[in-house]
């Protein structure tokens, strides 16, 4: 029996209205357009990009801080509807926790550790005690690789490391079902970063978490990822399973992407792909698709029309005109 998607995406798209100037239309910033994917438990979604790409955007639209502008958005089975500036319900916020990029930043400097791991205890469990609340964060202290002695100090005490495994236990305190990592190791060192993969792994197999993983760091989202969404100007452009992804990139911007990751191996060599030009602004897209000012592939072609998503295999999708489309045959 497959099990049911914890996030299921349909379109999901998030715009702005932003003024420019006193007698002008508000112009409209398109950050977010038209993602879709299934999230099932115990895997991972790696979501990555250059920055701007939208990959916050999206973090913001699954953890209900932002509603979409349009598309569909099912969490644990329940469709959510959110109106601009309503919070979303109670039950579906608990199933959704975020983890941010700065461990010096997400946390209050003016709380001891116990007292931010017992607040969303206090917020959404009325049925705990205050004993079995410091109970429970105890145990999720404990759980991350901390020290009893830990819950009663102040964010300032503790290295990088430790804050963000803080962090971690502050946002499983509630059992959700997914969390959302928004580049939860960039701002930690490499061996630091290690061992907060480790943890994360540990945790995903032990609680049976789905990630929503967004960083901009290639190596570390082979190591983890199970599905990845390559994102470009508020759009995903190229999709499917991480394993071919990584092995066999279709999208321009894809392989650029991957040919600029390192590689631990002296005796291999890597043919360099520089893009030139820079990203195009927002409030003035370029006709068709958008990568194409700055795409070694593009032909007069592609200031037509925008492509979409289609498959080019059984397992990735990619928007592009000139990568050959999957001749798939439905099986009776």
């Amino acid at each position: 029996m497959t099990a049911e998607a914890v996030i299921h995406a349909v379109n999901l798209t998030r715009h702005y209205r932003i003024k420019s100037g006193p007698f002008a239309a508000p112009a409209v910033v398109k950050a977010l357009n038209e993602a879709s994917f299934d999230l099932y438990p115990g895997q991972t979604l790696a979501v990555v990009g250059e920055s701007g790409c939208g990959k916050s955007t999206l973090a913001r639209v699954l953890t209900m801080i932002e509603p979409p502008t349009s598309g569909e958005l099912t969490i644990n089975g329940h469709r959510v509807e959110l109106k601009e500036g309503e919070p979303p319900p109670a039950d579906l916020r608990r199933d959704v926790q975020i983890i941010f990029q700065n461990p010096y930043g997400s946390l209050n400097p003016r709380k001891t550790v116990a007292t931010m791991l017992e607040e969303p205890l206090k917020l959404n469990r009325r049925d705990m005690s205050a004993a079995q609340r410091r109970q429970a964060a105890m145990e999720m202290i404990d759980r991350v690789g901390l020290r009893p002695e830990h819950v009663d100090r102040y964010p300032h005490m503790f290295s990088g490391g430790q804050r963000q495994r803080i962090a971690i236990a502050r946002a499983l305190m509630l059992h959700p079902k997914v969390l959302v990592l928004d580049e939860p190791v960039s701002a930690l060192d490499l061996s630091i970063q290690a061992q907060i993969l480790n943890l994360l792994a540990d945790l995903q197999e032990e609680f049976g978490l789905a990630y929503v993983f967004i960083s901009h760091d290639l190596s570390v989202v082979k190591r983890i990822a199970d599905d990845v969404i390559v994102m470009y100007f508020g759009q995903p452009v190229e999709t499917g399973h991480a394993a071919e992804v990584f092995s066999h990139p279709r999208h321009p911007y894809t392989q650029a992407l991957f040919s600029a990751t390192p590689v631990a191996d002296p005796n291999r060599r890597k043919e360099r792909m520089r893009l030139q030009g820079e990203p195009p602004s927002p409030l003035s897209p370029p006709p068709g698709c958008p990568f194409a000012p700055r795409c070694f592939k593009a032909t007069s072609e592609c200031s037509l029309e925008d492509p979409p998503l289609e498959p080019v295999s059984a397992h990735v999708n990619v928007a592009c005109i000139h990568v050959e489309k999957a001749r798939l045959t439905l099986r009776p």
